[in-house]
């Protein structure tokens, strides 16, 4: 066949299909949910837009709450409406409770042998026992509360150092989080703070780098075909970083001792344990495992905890009134004679307030982790397919006019308004920043922790103002976990009353 004859065959061949393709879409009962009709082969591809939760956003203003629209091979239906991410997420819980592997995912995560993107079943299940009951536990959060204060302390000393200079906030919240993480993690390793700085450096490279890889458009998840050829080399740059945190694990694991017949007091220790003695009695705990886990605590409890701190600054420093109010509280609570402590954050109603309102705004996963029907479900009396990738726009049900009043303005006092109390525990569909039902976040009561005790003080140590001549600016890169779009930079000046109190 000429090569001109094969190209006309190839077209009207792709033509055809697409036809078929939609009248088979309108004749199905019940319907797909409406949305772009897109071009063949590559459906609504070359149209997304880098914000992709406002993209979706807007379309769901043309085509309603529940939309669907054509990736490459792959269906996606977007959900933005506080009822039908109900009817998702608790009314068919079961049904939804899996996820859609990125290929990114899948090498980064060893496999998918982590918590994020294991399947819903024993092996889930087992990951979430170890995460939940031996690390973020109220009592194994109580255990390594000195590991909290020490760090944030530290940072608190490093920032007295820079008074009057420009202060990343972000990547010093980041380092604070990093370093309880990897004490958290396997105790007492590190050969002094040298070791324990250097291995938080490589991490802040490499944890920036992954969240990027996780959120970048890949060819190889519209078109699983074309997975093993890694079209865009994105797999390959994640198995590259993939490998990095790896020595440093292997490093890690090669150096913790711990004794066979006595529970280690740190998670790395118990899941050594567990490694050798070969898991439950249902389900097989690998090294893999291991691995997978520490991943997820690096990449899950560091950049969303940073980047939520940053953003309640820069709200804070937007609004001086309420960055002074909640000054006050902290000198009401704590006075000024004295330092923040952990104790101190179930009297500081007004800070649970300021992080709420900045849940509400800036959820750290717009869209959540995309969900993976495992059979066909009707959703607002439409079909969504077995497979199809199902995200949640939880960004745009937080700002949704018809769930709150004044959607895009800051106020933390809202949640004092009868009806409006709100909480990360998933059950109020108007706000779960966190997500909802048996995929909820694991890491709620540590990031409630983390980001109170460290807005808190660094609040109550400082005076923060911007460069010369510098605006707060609140616009949003959208990856993987939102971020800033330009860090935010910020002068402290120290306003405790001792000097001593920072040394």
């Amino acid at each position: 066949m000429e090569p001109t004859t094969f190209f006309y065959t190839f077209l009207l061949t792709t033509f055809l299909i697409y036809i078929a393709h939609l009248l088979i879409r309108k004749k199905r009962t019940p319907p797909l949910p409406p949305g772009p009709i897109g071009l063949p082969l590559v459906g609504s591809l070359p149209f997304l837009d880098p914000s992709l939760h406002k993209y979706f956003a807007d379309l769901s203003k043309k085509y309603g709450p529940i939309f669907s629209l054509q990736l490459g091979s792959k269906l996606a239906v977007v959900i933005s409406s506080s009822s039908l991410a109900r009817a998702v997420l608790q009314e068919h819980d079961n049904t939804f409770a899996n996820r859609d592997v990125p290929e990114t995912g899948r090498v980064f995560s060893y496999g998918g042998n982590d918590i994020v993107w294991t399947p819903n079943g024993p092996t889930w299940h087992m990951l979430r026992r170890i995460c939940v009951h031996e690390m973020l536990s109220p009592q194994s959060l109580d255990a390594v509360s000195s590991i909290r204060q020490q760090e944030t302390r530290s940072t608190m000393r490093h920032i007295h150092a820079s008074s009057g200079n420009k202060v990343d906030i972000g990547a010093e919240m980041f380092l604070n989080v990093m370093n309880v993480v990897t004490n958290t993690m396997w105790g007492g390793t590190f050969e002094g703070d040298k070791e324990r700085e250097s291995v938080g450096k490589d991490f802040k490279e490499v944890v920036a780098n992954i969240i990027d890889l996780l959120g970048r458009p890949n060819v190889s998840d519209f078109f699983p075909v074309l997975a093993p050829f890694d079209l865009q080399g994105i797999q390959s740059k994640m198995a590259v970083l993939r490998d990095r945190v790896d020595s440093i694990f292997e490093r890690m694991i090669e150096k913790k001792s711990y004794d066979e017949g006595k529970r280690t007091k740190d998670l790395l220790g118990f899941m050594l344990r567990m490694e050798r003695e070969g898991g439950d009695s249902k389900t097989p705990f690998t090294m893999s495992h291991v691995k997978a886990l520490l991943m997820d605590m690096f990449t899950g409890g560091t950049n969303t905890t940073a980047t939520t701190i940053e953003w309640a600054m820069a709200e804070l420093l937007n609004k001086p009134d309420i960055l002074k109010k909640l000054q006050g509280e902290l000198d009401q609570i704590v006075g000024k004679d004295k330092l923040v402590d952990e104790s101190h954050l179930l009297e500081l109603h007004f800070l649970s307030l300021v992080i709420k309102e900045t849940l509400r705004l800036h959820p750290p996963l717009p869209l959540l982790i995309p969900h993976y029907p495992s059979s066909p479900c009707t959703i607002g009396g439409y079909l969504i397919p077995e497979g199809t990738r199902v995200f949640i726009n939880v960004w745009a049900i937080q700002r949704d006019p018809s769930n709150w009043a004044d959607p895009l303005e800051f106020k933390p006092e809202r949640y004092l308004q009868q009806g409006l109390q709100r909480d990360f525990g998933g059950k109020d569909f108007d706000y779960f920043p966190f997500g909802s039902g048996r995929r909820i976040c694991a890491g709620i009561a540590m990031a409630e922790r983390m980001v109170g005790y460290l807005l808190a003080t660094i609040v109550h140590s400082f005076d923060w103002k911007l460069p010369e001549g510098k605006d707060v600016d609140l616009s949003q890169k959208f990856s993987f976990v939102m971020k800033k779009a330009i860090p935010l930079v910020a002068i402290p000046t120290p306003r405790l009353s001792k000097n001593e109190l920072y040394n």
